[in-house]
């Protein structure tokens, strides 16, 4: 096994992955211009290698609550993509699919968490869509879950999940731009170090 680690991708690997991250959130904008019947673009996407507390502060404050959509892979890639919101992302697209708003996220009702599982189901599944199409691989991927709460207590969750290989997760961050106005998302990509290798050996890097 060549990667042992995800700190240990050279500059031309990471290159090749911010390549898969272009694709993925443009298919994924594409996508969600659909859903919300809205020009939908990104903004130039940024793949990196990031321990926990490199997330966080990228991300924002450890107690911020955030919203958060899980999906597991399997098949010929395993591992997991967690989407990333604010409650401004969740205005903004709860606003332009149902007409509301709110001034935090107590106050969503069961069909606007439904929505926002939606949304996130369907970036994470074009993301992962488009990546498998790109390196011929057939991904499965399991009924999404999600969860409110405090971003230093989801970030637990990959950490959890895959701690015993690396202590290391791949972010990648494509805001998306709905009529002008540009929304911050973060997408978590963590293959496991066997089915990254085996990602970078298909594309040949």
């Amino acid at each position: 096994m060549r990667i042992k680690d995800y700190g240990d991708m050279n500059l031309q690997e990471l290159d090749v992955m911010k390549e898969i991250g272009s694709i993925g959130t443009s298919h994924a904008a594409t996508s969600l211009s659909q859903m919300l019947m809205k020009e939908v673009r990104i903004a130039i996407p940024q793949v990196s290698i990031l321990d926990y507390n490199e997330a966080l502060s990228r991300i924002g404050d450890a107690e911020e609550i955030v919203g958060a959509t899980l999906v597991q892979m399997s098949g010929d890639l395993n591992g997991l993509m967690l989407f990333l919101y604010n409650k401004d992302f969740a205005n903004t697209i709860l606003g332009k699919l149902l007409g509301k708003t709110y001034d935090n996220f107590l106050e969503f009702d069961d069909m606007d968490r439904s929505a926002m599982v939606e949304i996130g189901n369907i970036i994470i599944c074009s993301y992962v869509n488009a990546f498998s199409e790109l390196i011929d691989m057939n991904i499965k991927m399991s009924v999404p879950s999600s969860t409110i709460n405090m971003l230093g207590g989801i970030l637990t969750v990959p950490i959890a999940a895959y701690g015993y290989e690396t202590d290391k997760l791949m972010y990648c961050n494509a805001d998306f731009v709905v009529e002008g106005q540009k929304l911050s998302d973060w997408l978590l990509m963590l293959p496991d170090i066997e089915s990254l290798n085996h990602i970078l050996e298909k594309l040949g890097v």
